[in-house]
């Protein structure tokens, strides 16, 4: 930290930094702090989420990267516009008060300027779009390559009042005239209610469409609606720290392949193009893709840099045909991280390294977590002040190739082992996953012919049995199914159930009607939603999902029973990217000893950080409270003497996990 310090010389410090709009404005959360303090809470916020996950906590984050400066560099920014003309961002714990912020201490000279003549020609009435009603909000960045900054300018209208595109036309064009600091207009329609500032669609209305921008060695091309760091200093500092770990753990730069997904307008490709090394970039936005094509034509960089337009897994598999086709992989994901199926796809790609940028911790931690069961884990996590005078923190993370790890066992003995399953993971080996928690735990010793008693979900987590041979699998299966034995569930459903209930309704399996009853009761309310223990008495294919789905409140993150855009709304804030469903305990019978067996798994990592970012700290005490988070352990009580069973249980059994409690049943009636 002491080293990184020489260089705030000019940053700034919190106490340096002061705005009229503090104290209603909800964006800038640590202008209140000395800047040394804002940077140790960002390195203490990415050491957090990292710690969450059992697997992760060797990692260790490096003192974060200052900004210089550390006000006036905001080139990029979505502002909301409020009746009257207001240009700024809703005040503080209110959801449609929008608070003016003229000479706002944190966005560029350009942007002010620009921002500055909209308010006033909203005030005047020379806009003729209504203000907070039709005009919604406006995105405007900043770009600069050699000469003086402009700025592109993105009006977000409401869809169903925006007027014809021939008036939008003339209104762009007025506005080029009259405000020289803006180089191009588009327009974004966005629908009434959508949680996001920008709309799908994006118009190009006047002035330019594309115009060079510079963050490092090369030059790309900025665009509307495209992605792009807000601090331009820290963007190109990032990037030398990305050619420096590269030529640091591959000996060069210049013979390297380099795969990028997430690439944007290819501001990261292009320089790492520019430094020599051959890049296939993948970007879903068209007009992103074809800016990153025609930058890497104008510099003469074609023959070391591919552009391809699509999906960042189905466009990635087809440059990964063979594993080591690249050295390296480059991810800069949006907020809610990579896509499960993307992690998968960087594995079987088997670089020799992996470069993720980051800029949500939970997010980043939770990929992670699966990468490294994939056989990646992080060598370097290095903080980024991207966004000085706020809590968020950008993360540089470099993961080079390690064994996969076993699963954590919570219960072993001669016959079966008890293994926390994680998400994002088969029971089995299936075609479309790298690997499987049967092949993991056949990496424990005196595993080797193991077999699963009963399976779990592939986005599901929690205990799981697995036998040690074929043998003993058929005798706990018998164990499973037996009356008195239990598999308890933690489960987060859309909406608010009843307090309590049973659901009975037969399932098709196999081309027949089965029987299945799944009882549950609800532990709290979150967000509007429930957190339920639940208890299936069958143990059909999918039967909580379908059972609650049935009810009408389906499994949050279920995307096969679920509800879209409630899922898509959990993965994009609270990061939730599977199903809500956590097996947190196992009661049965030891079919050879008779001795009851309570095992239990701690809510997975990733759950807890959902819960907390969606219904804050008091949920997950209040779930606490009543023993419904589970603990990684087991307890074993011994049979009745009348019993006659053999005594085989480790020394250590019955420390754990406190006994089932019957007065708390889950039986409605």
């Amino acid at each position: 930290m002491a080293a990184d310090m020489t260089r705030l010389e000019g940053a700034g410090s919190g106490c340096g930094v002061s705005c009229s709009h503090l104290e209603r404005c909800g964006a800038c959360t640590a202008m209140a702090q000395p800047y040394e303090q804002q940077l140790e809470a960002k390195q203490q916020r990415v050491q957090a989420a990292v710690d969450t996950y059992p697997l992760l906590q060797g990692a260790q984050t490096q003192a974060p990267r200052p900004a210089n400066p550390a006000k006036g560099y905001r080139t990029r920014a979505k502002l909301v516009v409020g009746e009257g003309g207001a240009i700024g961002l809703y005040a503080k714990d209110t959801a449609h008060e929008v608070v003016d912020i003229p000479g706002c201490q944190v966005l560029s000279p350009a942007i002010l300027q620009a921002t500055q003549a909209l308010r006033e020609r909203l005030a005047a009435g020379r806009l003729a779009l209504t203000p907070g009603l039709v005009l919604l909000a406006v995105d405007l960045r900043e770009v600069q390559a050699d000469a003086e900054p402009r700025v592109l300018l993105t009006l977000v209208l409401r869809r169903d009042l925006a007027p014809p595109r021939d008036h939008l036309v003339v209104i762009a064009k007025e506005l080029l005239r009259d405000v020289p600091i803006v180089c191009g207009v588009a327009c974004s329609l966005r629908d009434v209610d959508s949680p996001r500032v920008l709309g799908q669609e994006m118009m190009h209305l006047a002035g330019e469409a594309s115009v060079r921008d510079r963050m490092g060695r090369a030059y790309h091309y900025a665009t509307f609606g495209t992605f792009a760091q807000v601090h331009r200093g820290q963007a190109a500092r990032m990037h030398d720290l990305l050619a420096e770990q590269i030529q640091g753990e591959l000996g060069a730069i210049e013979p390297v392949r380099v795969l990028e997904l997430y690439g944007g307008s290819g501001s990261i490709g292009l320089d790492l193009a520019h430094a020599g090394a051959r890049v296939d970039m993948v970007e879903s936005f068209g007009p992103a893709a074809q800016a990153a094509a025609k930058a890497s034509e104008e510099q003469a960089l074609a023959s070391r840099f591919r552009v391809c337009c699509g999906d960042a897994f189905a466009a990635g598999r087809q440059f990964v045909v063979t594993p080591g086709t690249y050295d390296v992989v480059v991810v800069n994901p949006p907020r809610r991280g990579l896509a499960c199926e993307v992690r998968e796809l960087i594995a079987r790609a088997a670089p020799r390294g992996v470069a993720y940028v980051s800029c949500d911790p939970d997010t980043l931690a939770r990929d992670l977590d699966h990468l490294r069961r994939l056989g990646y884990a992080p060598s370097r996590l290095v903080p980024f002040d991207m966004i000085p005078q706020t809590e968020e923190v950008e993360t540089f993370a470099w993961l080079k190739p390690e064994p996969v790890p076993a699963p954590a066992v919570l219960y072993e003995d001669e016959e079966i082992v008890a293994v926390d399953k994680a998400p994002h993971e088969p029971t089995t080996p299936q075609a479309e996953h790298m690997s499987s928690l049967l092949a993991r735990v056949r990496t424990l010793e005196g595993t080797s012919g193991c077999v699963p008693v009963r399976r779990l979900d592939v986005g599901g987590s929690g205990v799981c049995l697995v036998a040690k041979s074929a043998g003993h699998a058929a005798r706990w299966a018998d164990a499973m199914n037996d009356p008195s034995a239990r598999v308890i569930f933690v489960v987060g459903c859309r909406g608010i159930t009843p307090g309590k209930g049973s659901i009975t309704r037969e399932l098709r399996e196999q081309g027949r009607m089965v029987q299945a009853r799944t009882r549950y009761r609800r532990l709290a309310v979150f967000a509007g939603h429930s957190i339920l223990r639940v208890v299936p008495e069958q143990a059909h294919p999918h039967q909580i999902r379908r059972h609650l789905a049935a009810i009408g409140h389906p499994v949050l993150g279920d995307q096969r029973y679920g509800h879209g855009p409630t899922n898509r709304f959990f993965e994009e804030k609270h990061g939730l990217d599977r199903t809500f469903q956590h097996c947190v305990r196992l009661e049965l019978t030891h079919p050879t000893t008779g001795y009851r067996l309570v095992i239990e798994s701690s809510l997975a990592p990733d759950l807890r950080t959902t819960l907390h970012r969606s219904g804050g700290s008091p949920t997950l005490l209040f779930l606490a409270h009543k023993h419904a988070l589970g603990t990684r352990g087991y307890s074993s009580i011994p049979p009745a003497p009348d019993k006659g069973r053999d005594s085989f249980v480790p020394a250590d059994a019955g420390q754990s996990v406190p006994p089932s409690s019957r007065e708390d049943q889950d039986d409605p009636q």
